[in-house]
């Protein structure tokens, strides 16, 4: 950072000016607005119309400092929330970094899903495996009331990211530290309404295809799994679904959207019926419903 960068920032406008012209290579315009959002909304709570209309706002050497910071980073391709380390995710605010992966769009649809069927329902069970963020979990508990929910996590410092997401939030949910692959540390007596997981499905054959900004910063364990064995988490997760889902519950994935005829072979296999896939607002096969 340069002072001559300090010295031509004065007001929000400058601001403005500075951005578009550092990222003006690296990024096409709409990410580079969608950043200016994010951005401003962080360092000055400003709407996209306060934005708008506050050009002349002036800014304070510190929060000058910060945006030249914040886009030090963002040249390097680091995303933004990491670098903020926080994300909106169904309307709630969430911690993030490193150790867990950034909420989607498209996972919001599945919670979304989740929350439409069941929003008639009392008292019901959920567990959502692999938790990470616990976006999925606390969107759940905040919006299906009289629900309990239990989140499965297999690495420490996502579980601890969870579980500082559900305190933000001010909901109550049951954590666990185990791995679906061999759960062995957790009894879980309960029979559940829901089961839910977003799990690892992106093929290793696929990462030439994904930007730098997922591929350099995001949890690698929390993304990838081998082109040999791509269904690896949804065959266990199915067959933890048979002990443990209730005659009347239903499994949801988010699922990779080139695989969804080789997930609805693998559950029909193991006895699940009304398989459901649905595609997301890009029209891409991205959830999967079914029940036994």
């Amino acid at each position: 950072m340069s002072n001559s960068d300090t010295k031509q920032i004065n007001n929000l406008n400058d601001a403005l000016i500075y951005i578009k012209k550092e990222l003006n290579n690296l990024y096409d315009k709409p990410e580079i607005q969608s950043f200016i959002n994010i951005i401003f909304q962080h360092l000055l709570n400003f709407s996209k119309i306060d934005i708008l209309l506050k050009t002349d706002t002036k800014l304070t050497n510190s929060t000058i400092i910060k945006i030249i910071k914040i886009i030090e980073q963002l040249k390097k391709y680091k995303p933004i929330q990491y670098i903020l380390g926080e994300t909106e995710f169904y309307e709630l605010k969430f911690i993030v970094t490193p150790k867990v992966l950034i909420p989607r769009p498209e996972t919001e649809e599945l919670v979304k899903w989740i929350i439409d069927d069941a929003n008639t329902k009392q008292n019901i069970n959920i567990l959502d495996i692999g938790t990470g963020s616990g976006c999925i979990a606390v969107a759940l508990v905040r919006n299906l009331d009289n629900s309990k929910v239990f989140a499965i996590e297999k690495n420490k410092d996502a579980l601890n990211i969870a579980r500082q997401n559900a305190k933000l939030n001010n909901v109550n949910i049951n954590f666990f530290n185990d791995d679906i692959l061999n759960c062995k540390k957790t009894n879980f007596n309960n029979t559940f309404d829901i089961i839910v997981s977003n799990p690892p499905y992106v093929r290793e054959l696929e990462k030439q295809f994904m930007n730098k900004n997922v591929l350099n910063y995001e949890p690698h364990s929390a993304l990838f799994v081998y082109d040999n064995n791509a269904l690896i988490f949804y065959d266990a997760i199915a067959d933890f679904a048979i002990k443990h889902l209730k005659k009347t519950g239903k499994l949801y994935f988010e699922i990779n959207e080139y695989l969804p005829n080789q997930l609805a072979d693998l559950l029909r296999k193991k006895g699940f019926k009304n398989i459901v896939v649905k595609k997301d607002i890009n029209d891409k096969n991205r959830m999967i419903r079914t029940e036994l």
